[in-house]
């Protein structure tokens, strides 16, 4: 870290320095989101959240400038995505569809329902069921991708409301997340566990499962689903 005569961080110095570190951030989380964002633009946000921590740095606290920094490069990107709304109102409603169908048929089978089941419920074709969970599941990995980088580092949103999603890892909320998600069929279990624990992307975790990575998309979005019919069904 460079300062001036004064002791302070200097603003070039910093940006040029960490501009690097904020394009590994963009590159981490773009491989997570439909292929309409834009890197730069991840970037950009990527950015104003750098410049944020410069004007909250206190070099004299004795805390290392880049994992508080990081924190606040992510916050400005995920503000960026969520300024966003890709996805359009009929497949929002269809997604809400999809969750109440999936608690509907968990409570009468006793078990988590199959993809032909909850295709059959909703009417339609197996293959117009998957084309869905497709459309619905860019609105998905975002919401989701936030709840779990909240859950982990709390103190990131500190200036501003908590979202309802880092809400839900709080206390006995958390705990029913856990079960909701222990209790997903193996496949599934194991799409959310190379997606949020190992960090893989679409692409790595369907060479994993040996699947497409469209079908990745699709089954990430049914896992989605009958974790949120769990979860509203306790609130």
């Amino acid at each position: 870290m460079t300062y001036t005569a004064q002791g302070k961080i200097t603003q070039t110095t910093l940006l040029e320095e960490y501009l690097p570190a904020v394009r590994r951030q963009a590159l981490s989380l773009q491989v997570k989101l439909p292929s309409s964002i834009d890197l730069d633009d991840l970037i950009q946000a990527g950015m104003v959240g750098l410049l944020d921590a410069l004007g909250r740095f206190d070099p004299n606290a004795g805390a290392a400038f880049m994992p508080f920094a990081s924190q606040r490069i992510r916050g400005a990107m995920i503000d960026e995505l969520r300024s966003r709304d890709w996805l359009p109102r009929s497949v929002r409603r269809s997604a809400r569809e999809v969750d109440r169908v999936m608690h509907a048929l968990e409570q009468r089978l006793g078990r988590p329902p199959e993809e032909r089941e909850v295709a059959a419920e909703l009417g339609m074709s197996l293959a117009d069921y998957q084309e869905l969970l497709t459309d619905v599941n860019n609105g998905f990995l975002l919401p989701f991708e936030e709840m779990v980088a909240e859950g982990g580092e709390p103190e990131a949103n500190e200036a501003g409301p908590r979202s309802p999603f880092a809400a839900l890892l709080e206390g006995e909320q958390r705990d029913l997340l856990i079960q909701a998600i222990k209790a997903l069929p193996e496949r599934e279990k194991t799409l959310m566990g190379l997606y949020y624990q190992e960090e893989l992307n679409l692409r790595e975790i369907g060479e994993v499962l040996g699947v497409s990575e469209s079908r990745v998309c699709q089954l990430h979005s049914q896992a989605i689903s009958r974790l949120r019919a769990r979860l509203n069904e306790a609130a």
